[in-house]
């Protein structure tokens, strides 16, 4: 097989395992994915995907989703997109109406997609989760690059196939790493609101019952 045909496998191959290795329950934060780069054809639409795991459910009231844009490494931030008991649009002069929400917060997905795209509206898109009980707001950027004419096409069937077959696979592995992870952060909240009970009643048996040997 030529080293040209080893490149798709090769590829999904580290792409799974950066994302298995991200998904590790290393610590509290919820995680947020998306795409690092997203390629755009001039004048097309284009959804923007972003996803997120949590171990809680989503409440409306509690649930906050930001998307902002940043035209270079350097420059602020603009928000253009956000959740607060409902979807809303801030309706930037750059995207005018052309930003619609096809994302679903109770499925875990905020994504959007941009219509029209044009040449300035490359930049990097940053994706902001916050959904409570989880205490650490999620965070995942998007690189949108705008083509003026379409790629060549590749034969991808050997891709397909071995992305298939890996995807499947990290599938299950990511589903154990969830769960584990839900119930370790669970038995840590626990553990915390516990020990700050012992705490309070120890003051409160401090404050309230005398020493005898001072009666």
């Amino acid at each position: 097989m030529s080293p040209e045909a080893w490149l798709p496998q090769a590829t999904l191959f580290l792409t799974g395992l950066s994302l298995l290795l991200s998904l590790a329950p290393t610590g509290l934060g919820m995680e947020v994915m998306a795409p690092a780069t997203i390629n755009a054809l001039n004048g097309s639409s284009v959804k923007l995907s972003c996803t997120f795991n949590s171990c809680y459910k989503v409440e409306n009231k509690q649930f906050s989703l930001n998307w902002t844009y940043q035209e270079c490494r350097n420059c602020s931030e603009e928000l253009f997109l956000q959740f607060r008991m409902k979807i809303m649009n801030k309706q930037l002069d750059r995207f005018g109406n052309r930003v619609e929400f096809t994302g679903n917060p109770t499925k875990y997905d905020v994504s959007f997609t941009l219509k029209n795209v044009q040449l300035e509206d490359e930049g990097t898109y940053n994706c902001y989760v916050l959904n409570p009980p989880d205490r650490h707001r999620g965070h995942a950027s998007i690189s949108l690059k705008v083509l003026t004419k379409e790629p060549p096409k590749h034969d991808s069937t050997v891709a397909v196939i071995v992305g298939a077959s890996v995807g499947g696979f990290l599938a299950v592995v990511i589903l154990v790493l969830m769960v584990v992870k839900c119930v370790r952060r669970k038995k840590q909240q626990r553990l915390n609101t516990d020990d700050q009970k012992t705490e309070e009643e120890g003051k409160t048996d401090g404050e309230g019952n005398p020493d005898e040997g001072t009666k």
